[in-house]
């Protein structure tokens, strides 16, 4: 079985925990803190591996400026407004499916930005996955407190950003980012994440940690399992495919947060939820196979 048929599935179960990881280490850190080391570990991280490994690193100044800006997008925009949301009340199914509504926006900006044309498959698979990704989330919409939409507004509304940020981080990753050795790029980026979201937590948070176990499982799984290993699929996914395609993939985490938040936390795991993720495999299917070339 090669990397290109087990890479999209893998990439979706271990991008979804990182809701479940927001959620687990929100008592024990603020999240802007939080990210802050955890961007700080992956760096370094990175850097060691691209040493080891005597990767080459960007030849150009204008090599280096797009891995930290791209990084400035698909770390520190992205994952700062969500954790952000996150822990100001937000809850994981509605930050999954303002985040799934990404290659919708991808999709839709990525003729004009890189050229891409969608096939007819490909926009009837990206509809389906829409349907079903508000089949699935809807009813749990519609039963949210009103007090609580009242107060998470603002949170809302950055969790939006930031589903913006990542689309736009995408399509400039897939632009300015084809060549390079990716270990490098990866390095890069998580510096490019790390100076936006040190400075914001030193302005709003106070810096707060609760040393324990729980905090050192949430940032191992957090450094190894999304900033290494799916970081590093995500960046082989855009570069092997087309923008659209790798990003249509964020269709199935909002289902796969869903079934782990049930798994984990207890939430509830409804019918409408089950058809609804039925509904995105098969929108997923239909904008990721590959539309034969007819000579």
């Amino acid at each position: 079985m090669t990397l290109d048929r087990i890479a999209p599935a893998l990439f979706v179960l271990l991008w979804s925990t990182g809701w479940i990881v927001a959620k687990y280490a929100s008592p024990y850190a603020d999240p802007l803190t939080f990210l802050s080391l955890r961007f700080t570990f992956a760096a370094a991280l990175f850097f060691i591996i691209t040493l080891l490994s005597r990767a080459a690193w960007p030849t150009t100044r204008a090599g280096w400026t797009h891995a930290v800006v791209s990084g400035v997008f698909l770390h520190g925009i992205y994952l700062g407004g969500v954790w952000w949301a996150i822990d100001q009340g937000v809850p994981a199914s509605v930050s999954g499916l303002i985040a799934a509504l990404q290659p919708l926006l991808t999709a839709l900006a990525a003729p004009f930005l890189v050229g891409e044309r969608l096939t007819g498959p490909q926009r009837l698979g990206i509809l389906l996955g829409l349907a079903g990704l508000s089949l699935a989330i809807l009813p749990g919409l519609l039963a949210l407190d009103t007090a609580l939409l009242k107060t998470a507004v603002i949170p809302l509304l950055i969790n939006v950003v930031a589903m913006a940020s990542v689309a736009l981080g995408t399509i400039y990753q897939k632009r300015y980012l084809q060549t390079g050795d990716l270990r490098a790029i990866a390095a890069l980026q998580y510096v490019g994440g790390f100076l936006v979201v040190m400075p914001l937590a030193l302005w709003i948070e106070p810096l707060s940690i609760d040393w324990n176990l729980e905090f050192a499982l949430a940032m191992g799984w957090s450094v190894l399992g999304l900033s290494l290993v799916s970081i590093m699929l995500l960046l082989y996914l855009i570069r092997r495919g087309q923008v659209s395609r790798a990003a249509s993939l964020t269709y199935l985490v909002s289902p796969a947060v869903a079934i782990e938040s049930w798994l984990f936390f207890g939430e509830a795991l409804t019918v409408p939820m089950i058809l609804g993720t039925l509904i995105v495999v098969v929108g997923v299917w239909l904008t990721n196979r590959k539309t034969p070339v007819i000579v």
